[in-house]
């Protein structure tokens, strides 16, 4: 790897920070610290209000036994790439918050820009092993590899990083991740304009590209971009074969981890909070996507828990969506739309009214000669999604959560 350099948080006190650096790339360097609008890096939306210590709901679900949700950010940064915050308190800071679950994902080299050297990416091991506390609390190691053009994506669960030096395109990328035993996502899609080769399919890898984002900070990334590119990222993903799950990430570059409300973050429901449990829950799909703390988000189809197959060609299936959120929401009007494959965007088979801390059950038929999946969006109609998509359609709401797909497989 090229560019190394000293591995404390100390020396990135001195000159232009990484961070600056990668904001003032400008050109061909799409900066890894701006969200998919058009903010500079640092700047505060009324969404980034701090967090309140919100109890939120109850961990178990209505609908599914065997499994317990915790509350995950699984994507964050520090002074190790181009963050502002110290490493060295990231996890507990995560964990004050409320988190169960975290991880530091700091950037990979970019080009001329330095990421991570070998010395930040056995720093990171240190500082979760130190902060991982089985059953209570999983600190997880990562890495973010990054493209200008083709985009990033969050690796975990793996002893080693790789930057563009060893994986320059999605197929070296696919290559690499295949001989490791590591999953994998899709950050942000579509902020960069190779939106990962269209999202080329590779079924080398397809069990280990566990997520796509679908939050990343106080985005809704359904319809980011709709007006240039004219499809939405969910569709494109799914539609391209891939098998991922959908996540939420607050990909946080300051010093208040985890603090911060009304930026993205996934509930998973493990067998137990340690690194294989959420290690099996991420492999298995079984997560939903949120951007309100405290929010749980279960749901079957035909009995099958999120993230599932369902050995069905075609007929009524039966949902059941178990949504809560505290006595902050009880009562607050929802609704869930039923997503399904469209050619540019998803097509609504239905929308149901619900409310927060009710259980909702109905019947969608489905066919899979309309397509292989199927997605619950949770939505507020009362408010309107800040990234619109095609004029009318139903998701141009505000979004507050998705559950992982389900997948047809007669």
């Amino acid at each position: 790897m090229s560019g190394h350099h000293a591995d404390t948080a100390h020396t990135h006190a001195h000159g232009p920070s990484r961070r600056s650096l990668l904001a003032g790339a400008g050109g061909l360097l799409i900066a890894a610290s701006l969200p998919g609008t058009a903010l500079a890096a640092g700047t505060r939306t009324a969404a980034d209000t701090p967090a309140t210590n919100r109890a939120g709901a109850s961990r178990a679900s209505l609908v599914t036994q065997g499994t317990r949700l915790v509350h995950a950010d699984l994507h964050n940064h520090t002074l190790m790439s181009d963050g502002d915050g110290d490493p060295a308190l990231a996890f507990a800071s995560m964990r004050d918050a409320g988190l169960d679950v975290a991880a530091l994902t700091d950037h990979t080299t970019l080009l001329s820009i330095n990421g991570l050297s070998k010395g930040e990416w056995d720093r990171t091991r240190q500082l979760a092993d130190a902060a991982n506390d089985p059953g209570n609390y999983t600190a997880i190691r990562g890495f973010e590899w990054s493209h200008p053009l083709l985009g990033h994506a969050n690796v975990w669960f793996t002893d080693q990083f790789v930057d563009l030096g060893g994986a320059s395109s999605m197929g070296s990328l696919y290559n690499w991740i295949a001989g490791r035993d590591a999953v994998a996502g899709f950050n942000h899609p579509g902020r960069e304009i190779g939106r990962f080769n269209d999202f080329a399919y590779s079924a080398a890898v397809r069990d280990k590209m566990v997520s796509v984002e679908m939050f990343n900070r106080g985005d809704d990334y359904l319809f980011d971009g709709w007006s240039d590119r004219k499809s939405s990222h969910l569709n494109a993903v799914l539609n391209a074969g891939w098998r991922t799950g959908i996540t939420g990430v607050s990909d946080h570059h300051g010093a208040e981890w985890g603090k911060v409300e009304g930026v993205g973050r996934a509930g998973l429901w493990v067998t137990e909070n340690t690194r294989a449990g959420v290690l099996e829950a991420m492999r298995a799909r079984r997560f939903f996507a949120t951007r309100f703390s405290g929010l749980r988000l279960d749901a079957t189809a035909g009995g099958v828990q999120m993230g599932g197959v369902l050995p069905l060609a075609s007929g009524d299936v039966r949902f059941a969506v178990d949504l809560d959120r505290g006595p902050d929401w009880l009562g607050k009007p929802l609704d869930i739309q039923v997503l399904r494959p469209g050619s540019g965007a998803p097509t609504v088979a239905e929308v149901v009214p619900t409310t927060s801390g009710g259980l909702a059950e109905f019947t969608v038929p489905l066919d899979v000669e309309d397509g292989a999946w199927v997605v619950l969006r949770i939505s507020d109609p009362s408010q309107p999604n800040g990234q619109p998509g095609p004029s009318g359609h139903p998701c141009n709401d505000l979004g507050v959560a998705y559950s992982s797909p389900w997948w047809l497989q007669p």
